[in-house]
């Protein structure tokens, strides 16, 4: 890549990723360089391309991974070497979010730079927990004042004699360590001090809390209540609508956070029924689909398609890659006119739905042995039996059937490989989870290889919940304690089992 690549510096709101614009969504997933701050999520990341690079510059409030220079050098550096950058920060950018120092040092350098505004925190977190900001009754303007100025600064920006004589909503961001000197200075210079106030940790996000009190004894509360960085201050009469127009959905799982292990073309099912129940779905992908190794042994079934009599699909992976290798050779689904299909689960009969084609034995439970013993009654004698599978598969289902007299191929048509998760906090995620869940033995194996068997004990608070019998004895064998497994074995019986266990 040769010349000048361009900068974007872009904020993406203040936790719920659902909060993110449409161009801020677009431009990371043009971008080969993601710079991203501490509170930037894992679901956030995985708009990025899968071939960007992650640098993770966050900041704590006692420790930095990198100066502000030095983050500013990565940004020139990385648009010097043509590359599109994407800058990527929590909340609105130029909010208390240094944006404009980096676009200055941007424009310094003669970089190419866009700025893409963000939801800020300042107004999204109160919004979710029913405080508006401003409000006819109570108040017309606001007020957001950073709750820690650069360091080393001697005199003060902050007036505080001038803000204690205001009547509007104060808000305080990144202040959660020096609330004590916020309320004790504004009640020096005037400011009632039964002013309603509220303390709100993690906003927007599923571990979002709330304290509150008045400006008198909100620091003494929110310290009790054990509340922590990233918090949002707010202080004025608006507080008090707080309970009132408390609107968050109290789900079955509400509050809970949920790692799912699936693929991140296959998570979307499962991640949207968790956050529909009140969770937040942490996205660790362990497996990534790719094509075979060598097409030639599928191209070749694909050639001689008439001499199959049965079609056999394992997985929802098997018919999307099956079907998707027809099209790049120009076969017309009406080929398979005559042939009769297998789908192992709902889910896979519902893909092969897609397109038109309806199973014409799916096994009543979705294992291999309930399969060895439905389909031999099927396939009559003399007939072809084709499988459509991954490179992984194991041979008991084939070697199975061939057991009994079928004339069998296997073939695979899908490579699973062990892919990681994007972010630096992924592992770090594994003490605070409540569930991990397990929807295949290869995400099992995989997850355990990338967290390495030295973490598994960080799960001692998870609960392993897994999808079907043999994803969880592969779980067992490998050192997991499993607290439950789907009584119906499909993304919507994981859901269920989630659900029953939850309250317990």
């Amino acid at each position: 890549m040769s010349g000048r690549g361009k900068v974007y510096i872009i904020g993406v709101g203040p936790g719920d990723y659902k909060l993110m614009t449409l161009k801020a969504v677009e431009c990371m997933g043009k971008a080969d360089v993601i710079v991203y701050d501490r509170l930037v999520g894992t679901k956030i990341l995985s708009f990025a391309k899968d071939n960007a690079e992650l640098v993770y510059v966050g900041k704590t409030p006692d420790c930095h991974t990198l100066t502000q220079d030095e983050i500013n050098k990565v940004l020139v550096q990385k648009a010097l070497e043509g590359k599109t950058v994407a800058r990527v920060k929590g909340g609105d950018p130029f909010m208390f979010g240094r944006g404009g120092e980096e676009a200055e040092t941007l424009r310094e350098n003669g970089m190419e730079f866009e700025i893409v505004p963000g939801v800020t925190s300042a107004i999204a977190v109160p919004a979710y927990s029913g405080i508006p900001v401003t409000h006819r009754d109570f108040c017309s303007s606001l007020h957001i004042i950073t709750g820690h100025e650069k360091p080393g600064r001697e005199n003060s920006f902050i007036d505080y004699e001038a803000l204690a004589k205001l009547e509007g909503t104060l808000v305080f961001l990144m202040g959660i360590k020096n609330l004590p000197e916020i309320c004790s200075r504004l009640i020096k210079y005037g400011k009632d001090r039964t002013t309603p106030a509220a303390v709100i940790e993690k906003g927007t996000t599923v571990l979002q809390r709330k304290v509150t009190g008045t400006l008198e004894d909100i620091a003494d509360r929110a310290e009790e209540a054990g509340i922590k960085s990233p918090a949002v201050t707010v202080i004025g009469k608006v507080v008090n609508l707080g309970d009132k127009l408390e609107w968050r959905p109290k789900g079955g799982l509400a509050g809970k956070r949920v790692i799912v292990t699936r693929s991140r073309k296959q998570a979307s099912k499962l991640v949207r029924m968790i956050e529909d129940l009140g969770g937040e779905a942490v996205e660790f992908p362990t497996i990534k689909i790719a094509e075979p190794p060598d097409y030639e042994p599928l191209d070749k079934a694909l050639d001689n398609l008439g001499s199959y009599n049965w079609l056999v699909f394992t997985s929802v992976n098997g018919v999307t890659s099956f079907m998707a290798r027809m099209r790049a050779r120009g076969i017309d689904i009406r080929r398979l006119w005559g042939i009769k299909l297998c789908a192992v689960g709902e889910a896979t009969a519902e893909e092969l739905a897609k397109v038109g084609l309806i199973a014409d034995y799916i096994p009543h439970s979705y294992t291999t042995a309930e399969l060895l013993k439905g389909l031999p009654e099927l396939v009559k004698p003399g007939e072809k039996v084709l499988l459509a599978r991954a490179d992984i598969a194991d041979k008991e289902l084939s070697e199975g059937l061939k057991r009994n007299s079928l004339d069998v191929e296997d073939i695979v048509v899908y490579r699973t490989l062990l892919d990681s998760p994007c972010g630096h906090e992924t592992i770090d995620f594994l003490e605070t989870a409540d569930f991990v869940t397990f929807t295949s033995s290869s995400t099992v194996k995989n997850f355990v290889s990338i967290i390495g068997r030295e973490n598994i004990n960080k799960l001692s608070g998870a609960r392993v919940v897994c999808i079907g019998p043999v994803t969880m004895q592969t779980a067992q064998e490998l050192g997991l304690s499993v607290s439950a497994m789907a009584d119906v074995y499909t993304i919507d019986g994981l859901v269920d089992k989630l659900k029953e266990i939850s309250g317990e």
